[in-house]
C-alpha cells in the first residue's frame, strides 16, 4: 500500500512530538515500535528491569506507516534491537494479509540497510473482540507476515494470538478480560500476557546479547 498525505499530515504532531521526546538523548537501546498498543504498554521499565528502553509507540498507526517513518523514528536512534507490533489497524482499513506482509519484507529491508540485521521480535497481529470480523485475515497475515519473519536472519515471531484465545481450534474464542471497555485494547490482564509471552522469547534476548 502507499501511505497518503491525508493520513501523514494527520500523524505529523505525534511523529514531531516524539522526535522532540529523545532529541539529545543518547540511543543504542531497545526500541519498541508500532501502533497504540506499543504505546500504551504500561511500565515496560519494570516489565523488562535489565532492558533500556525506548517507547516508540504512536496511536493509530499502521504497519504500512511504521515503515514510512522507520528510517525517521527507528534508524535514528540507533536501536540494538527492536520490539514491533501493528498489523491489525491496516486491515481494518481495508488492506489484504499480503499488503501487511509487503509493509513488513520493506521494513525489515531498511533494517539490513541502515541497522544491520540487529535482533527484531514481530509481534503477531492479536485478535480483539471488537473486530472479530478480522480473524481470517488477520490469521492469513499472521502466516504471510511468519514465513517472511523465518526467511530473515535475526528476526523473530512471537506469537501472541494464539495465546490469546481460548478453547478448542475449531471453538476457539478470544479472551475478554485481555481487553479494555473498548474491546480492542489491552487491559493490565492483557500486558502482563505480553511481557510473559516476550519474556519467554529466549532467542530474541541471547541474540541481545
Amino acid at each position: 500500500m502507499i501511505v497518503d498525505s491525508q493520513t501523514l499530515s494527520a500523524l505529523e504532531l505525534e511523529i514531531e512530538k516524539l522526535e522532540q521526546k529523545f532529541a539529545g538523548k543518547s540511543g543504542g537501546n531497545v526500541v519498541f515500535y508500532g501502533s497504540s498498543s506499543i504505546r500504551l504498554w504500561p511500565g515496560l521499565n519494570r516489565a523488562f528491569p535489565d532492558v533500556a528502553i525506548d517507547n516508540l509507540g504512536f496511536g493509530g498507526s499502521t504497519l504500512d506507516v511504521c515503515t514510512h517513518f522507520f528510517e525517521r523514528l527507528v534508524v535514528t536512534r540507533a536501536p540494538r534491537g527492536i520490539v514491533f507490533y501493528a498489523g491489525d489497524n491496516d486491515l481494518f482499513l481495508g488492506a489484504t494479509p499480503q499488503d501487511v506482509w509487503s509493509s513488513l519484507s520493506e521494513m525489515l529491508d531498511l533494517r539490513d540497510k541502515h541497522l544491520g540485521a540487529i535482533p527484531f521480535a514481530f509481534l503477531s497481529i492479536k485478535p480483539s473482540p471488537a473486530r472479530q470480523q478480522l480473524l481470517p485475515p488477520i490469521e492469513e497475515a499472521n502466516e504471510w507476515c511468519q514465513r517472511e519473519i523465518w526467511n530473515r536472519e535475526n528476526a523473530f515471531w512471537v506469537d501472541v494470538f494464539n495465546p490469546m484465545m481460548v478453547g478448542n481450534s475449531t471453538e476457539s474464542e478470544i479472551q475478554p478480560q485481555l481487553f479494555l471497555g473498548d474491546r480492542l485494547h489491552l487491559s493490565r490482564a492483557g500486558y502482563d500476557l505480553w511481557n510473559k509471552i516476550l519474556r519467554e522469547e529466549a532467542s530474541f534476548w541471547e541474540a541481545l546479547g
